[in-house]
């Protein structure tokens, strides 16, 4: 199929053979971010960048259009048009599968039903019972066959009551009425009662508990393998031509869609923060120069000094200015798997090209040389994710003069993101809602137990939740490193306190795992709320301990309080070890990678608008956690409503039973 330049929405799943598109997946993900596809790569034309691999929609996403999601707009290259191949149609798609999923939701399980039908079916024993004396009795007293008929009838219809389903659903309906007027959406009208069953909620770090928007804090760079003091700033003039501002300006995913930068907003912050400008190839020039025309950043001309002296100082200024230019020749996007991303890029009257990394800073040291990291590294990053920062580190590389721009389009990533210099750090400050530490406490109070569940940094994670009192200042927190067989090894879990966790010091101080005071049940609710310790683990530990210590997670999730660097499939992992434990679990995210969470929680609310929060139970028109009590509050009200109801209709007709008994036996 052609894609049409001014773009389109997919009516399949398709994979993009040529040319590049711009995509809005909201519909699918909950991301509102357009992402970059690009085409497969042509194993004709780049036989050693492709090897064996055989394509799949999962793990090459970047080259598929996926069905419902929104082309914006598309670029080609020497007139060629923008071609995609149809892989899938119809549920077969994975709008499709959400589709499915919401018309045909797995069925949940819920005490009250279970009992309701079970007392149902004792009604209808002692409606038998009821009939068969009431027959009995007439025939002995030879009463006429058509009223036999008639009377043990009516016992059997006064016994079992008609009107109980429908006058069990009346605390719902007006519920769900309720819920709309303060901006609570429903999909899912019978898990309203099951809210009021909710005895934990998992809440989502970034746009749930905290600010969705990142502010830069500031910097730090490193020279000569030490760091230098921390700076405001990134776009002062004597880092203006430095390989840091460099890769701020470089690294990123950002396009210009209509004349307005568009993408990532931790890349969008990072960008705006050095004041430089994005040009992008049109599609004339494309044509022109075929597909090597880069996109280029350059400062705006007020980063420069101005210059009172001479006009012809002036003049070499302004030339200066228009001459120092950046071209971004191959990008590597960021992976959540890899957690970092790379760009090829070359400084215009260059011979050589330079390789810039930004990511996670324990990802990207491992991939610098060890001379180039400062010896107190672990310990700086420390200072600040305790304080609740979120921190990128930066990479460089100067690359050989023989690798030409064809062989940097067909090279490998692994090639290049190795032997890095490391250049510093970004820090960015992600602050907590104005509202999230009152709906804790509220939760708290009411006896209900707070999980973080973040793909964010684990000791960043931990800050915020004790910033936000899910933990107690007082509260102990053990991390579970958990580490997969490895060269004969059997899979074992180091035990650390949070706060004795820096590596500054020759070996961090390991805790016998017979010390940790892990109760497998507890005696009551005040035991529970008793507990001074926490757990905190990441993905990769919660990954191998699911594998590898299926005994052990029970204890851990009775206890486990922040769960970092978690991958969309662990949430929803998660969600289902704590149902196995038997809890109610409520998850509250913005529908961006919490979809299969929110799916299958008990109660989902989805703090987000865009179509992916279909998949969600509840969704909130307002993005504040403040919904989760009010939903609660609702639930429980629905639920007294219902068992009351059910109780007023069984009584009403056993009362009834009895005396229709008793006046068959008189007759």
């Amino acid at each position: 199929m052609l894609i049409p330049s001014n773009g389109t929405i997919m009516p399949c799943d398709a994979v993009l053979l040529s040319g590049t598109c711009i995509v809005n997946e909201s519909m699918l993900t909950g991301e509102s971010v357009p992402v970059t596809k690009i085409n497969l790569p042509n194993p004709s034309e780049y036989p050693k960048a492709m090897g064996d691999e055989i394509y799949s929609p999962e793990v090459h996403k970047r080259h598929t259009l996926f069905c419902g999601t929104n082309v914006i707009q598309t670029r080609f290259y020497t007139g060629e048009l923008v071609k995609a191949l149809v892989l899938r149609t119809g549920f077969s798609t994975a709008k499709g599968q959400l589709v499915r999923s919401i018309l045909y939701p797995k069925p949940t399980d819920f005490k009250l039903y279970r009992d309701a039908y079970l007392f149902l079916l004792s009604l209808v024993v002692v409606a038998g019972i009821g009939f068969l004396y009431t027959v009995v009795n007439s025939i002995l007293n030879e009463v006429p066959a058509h009223t036999i008929i008639i009377e043990s009838l009516d016992i059997i219809t006064i016994t079992v009551p008609p009107a109980l389903p429908a006058a069990m659903t009346a605390g719902i309906v007006y519920a769900q009425r309720r819920l709309k007027k303060i901006g609570i959406f429903c999909i899912s009208p019978q898990r309203i009662n099951i809210c009021g069953q909710l005895n934990l909620v998992c809440f989502d770090k970034t746009g749930t508990l905290t600010e969705d928007g990142l502010d830069l804090w500031g910097i730090q760079r490193v020279e000569n393998a030490r760091f230098l003091l921390p700076e405001e700033r990134a776009c002062s003039e004597s880092l203006l031509k430095s390989e840091f501002v460099a890769c701020m300006a470089t690294c990123h995913s950002l396009t210009k869609i209509e004349g307005v930068l568009s993408g990532d907003p931790l890349d969008l912050k990072m960008f705006e923060a050095i004041g430089w400008i994005l040009e992008e190839a049109t599609e004339e020039e494309t044509a022109l120069h075929n597909r090597i025309m880069p996109t280029v950043v350059r400062p705006s001309k007020q980063l420069f000094p101005e210059s009172k002296q001479a006009t012809n100082q002036e003049m070499e200024l302004f030339e200066l200015s228009t001459s120092y230019e950046i071209g971004i020749v191959r990008q590597f996007p960021f992976s959540s798997v890899l957690q970092r991303m790379c760009v090829i890029a070359r400084v215009l009257g260059e011979k050589r090209m330079d390789a810039y990394m930004k990511g996670a800073p324990e990802v990207i040291a491992s991939l610098c040389k060890q001379e180039t990291v400062p010896v107190d590294f672990e310990c700086v990053l420390e200072e600040y994710t305790k304080q609740g920062f979120r921190v990128i580190a930066l990479a460089h590389r100067k690359l050989e003069s023989k690798l030409t721009w064809h062989k940097v389009q067909t090279i490998n990533r692994d090639a290049i993101e190795s032997n890095m210099d490391f250049m510093g750090l970004i820090i960015m400050q992600n602050k907590l809602k104005q509202e999230t530490p009152a709906v804790l406490e509220d939760l708290h109070k009411a006896n209900i137990r707070t999980v973080m569940v973040t793909g964010d940094n684990m000791l960043t994670a931990i800050s915020v939740a004790r910033d936000c009192g899910m933990i107690l200042p007082q509260d102990k927190v053990i991390i579970a490193e958990a580490l997969p067989p490895k060269d004969g090894q059997a899979a074992r879990i180091n035990w650390h306190y949070a706060d004795t966790l820096a590596k500054c010091t020759s070996s961090s101080p390991a805790i016998n795992s017979e010390d940790i005071p892990v109760k497998l049940v507890h005696e009551s609710l005040e035991d529970l709320q008793m507990t001074k310790y926490h757990f905190a683990m990441n993905g990769k530990s919660f990954a191998v301990i699911l594998e590898h210590f299926q005994d052990l997670v029970p204890k851990l999730v009775l206890h486990g309080t922040v769960f970092a660097r978690m991958a969309p499939d662990q949430k929803t992992q998660l969600v289902e070890a704590l149902q196995n434990v038997d809890y109610y679990v409520g998850m509250c995210g913005d529908g961006a990678n919490d979809c299969g969470a929110l799916k299958r929680a008990h109660g989902g609310i989805s703090l987000s608008e865009l179509e992916a929060s279909v998949a969600s139970p509840f969704t909130s028109r307002t993005p504040s956690i403040s919904c989760v009590p009010k939903l609660i509050r609702e639930g429980r009200a629905a639920l007294i409503t219902s068992f009351c109801v059910f109780k007023f209709m069984a009584l009403y007709s056993i009362i009834q039973y009895i005396s229709q008994c008793q006046c068959n036996s008189e007759i």
